[in-house]
């Protein structure tokens, strides 16, 4: 044999070796055995139940569909997919092996429907398909973020919703022979790579190479954990001064699903903080799966008179507000709810930033004292922090 043909022959068995022992998806189910307490309290978080089919789960659907409005045109039967529960829901329904967009989705808070349809100037990927919902489907658009190792070939799934694998990866080796050193266990990767298991989602960008098999992708296909997120998905661009559909002037996120561009300008990324510093996505009593209440959380690492700040004696002495109120909260004024999720519910900003009343005026991005003082205007949160001895007068305006 020749050693040109020896070495086709190596090359063909190493490739197919290591395709053999590659590990495999098997589905949060074969993780519950070994890790019970963690499945249990998983399986009722947000992240298990995002995607729900109303025919295996018929309480998935929030609003009365019996309940007569202009904007419902569809029915239950047509509703293969619920997405969401918090703050919307939305709905999708299948056609061939795709999913697509019904056109109204339910606001949550306000109990009312609302027209479902993503306009022209916003997401970045609506010039690349038609202004017609049913031309529009959820597998480029939607479904990576929402399941478990999406197929772009086959558009099948390994699992609906946000299962173990997709922040631990495939574990079909670590399942047959549990180790440490054949399952990506996100606490023991430095905090880019850990906190890539969030910002893979929790992130508007676009994948570097786009179209992708003739589709454009809003999710980063290709990556798993164990993988370097940057060399798959790019952050959306912003330019200071700017305020766009993704982006308020200062680079602070204005819409929801944002919160990994905003986490990496803050101090707490450069300084090696973890999203699950704070988020137990396991599953907690607390909102947003906080590890323990808000300020807590916060105080852990922020007493008053820490080496971290705030330099004051106390935490009162530091927001000016007294101890039970809203205003004494931490995320009150370091991450104020001003990114839109739908209509005028708003989630949390994650850069940590305070911004004072007067840049908020000048650059038109709310801050947080008018979140709490929407009544009283710029100026006069403005002149209330003069008075601040705590607080540089350089940093007022």
């Amino acid at each position: 044999m020749s050693g040109n043909l020896a070495g086709i022959f190596a090359a063909a068995f190493l490739a197919a070796a290591a395709h053999a022992q590659a590990p495999e998806y098997i589905g949060s189910a074969g993780c519950k055995a070994c890790h019970e307490e963690v499945f249990a309290r998983w399986s009722k978080t947000r992240m298990a139940n995002v995607v729900r089919d109303p025919r295996q789960h018929p309480d998935a659907i929030i609003p009365d569909f019996d309940k007569p409005d202009p904007l419902l045109t569809f029915k239950k039967d047509d509703i293969a997919f619920v997405y969401g529960s918090k703050w919307k829901q939305r709905y999708f329904k299948k056609v061939g092996d795709d999913y697509f967009p019904l056109p109204a989705q339910w606001d949550v808070t306000h109990k009312i429907w609302r027209a479902y349809f993503v306009r022209d100037g916003t997401d970045w990927w609506v010039p690349h398909y038609p202004a017609d919902n049913m031309q529009r489907p959820t597998g480029p658009l939607c479904d990576g973020c929402h399941s478990v190792n999406y197929n772009v070939q086959t558009k099948a799934v390994a699992e609906w919703n946000v299962g173990c694998e997709k922040c631990h990866g495939p574990g079909s080796a670590h399942g047959a022979k549990p180790s440490r050193a054949n399952i990506v266990n996100p606490a023991r990767l430095d905090s880019f790579g850990a906190n890539d298991a969030c910002i893979q989602c929790h992130s508007q960008g676009r994948p570097l190479k786009n179209p992708i098999e003739g589709r454009y992708y809003d999710w980063p296909v290709g990556f798993e954990m164990g993988k370097d997120l940057k060399d798959y998905w790019q952050l959306e661009d912003h330019k200071l001064g700017e305020t766009t559909f993704t982006h308020f002037a200062d680079g602070t996120a204005h819409k929801n699903r944002m919160q990994g561009n905003d986490f990496v300008q803050s101090a707490m990324y450069t300084h090696g903080v973890k999203c699950f510093s704070c988020h137990d996505v396991h599953g907690t009593a607390n909102n947003a799966d906080l590890r323990m209440p808000a300020n807590v959380m916060c105080l852990q690492c922020h007493a008053a008179g820490s080496a971290n700040g705030p330099r004051a004696a106390t935490l009162e002495a530091h927001t000016h507000h007294k101890s039970g109120s809203s205003g004494n909260e931490c995320v009150a004024c370091h991450m104020p709810a001003i990114e839109q999720t739908i209509a005028d519910i708003n989630v949390r900003a994650h850069t940590f930033r305070f911004i004072t009343p007067a840049e908020g005026e000048r650059l038109k991005i709310p801050s947080g004292c008018q979140g709490c003082h929407a009544d009283k205007g710029a100026a006069w949160a403005t002149e209330q922090l003069r008075g601040w001895k705590t607080v540089s007068p350089w940093r007022v305006e």
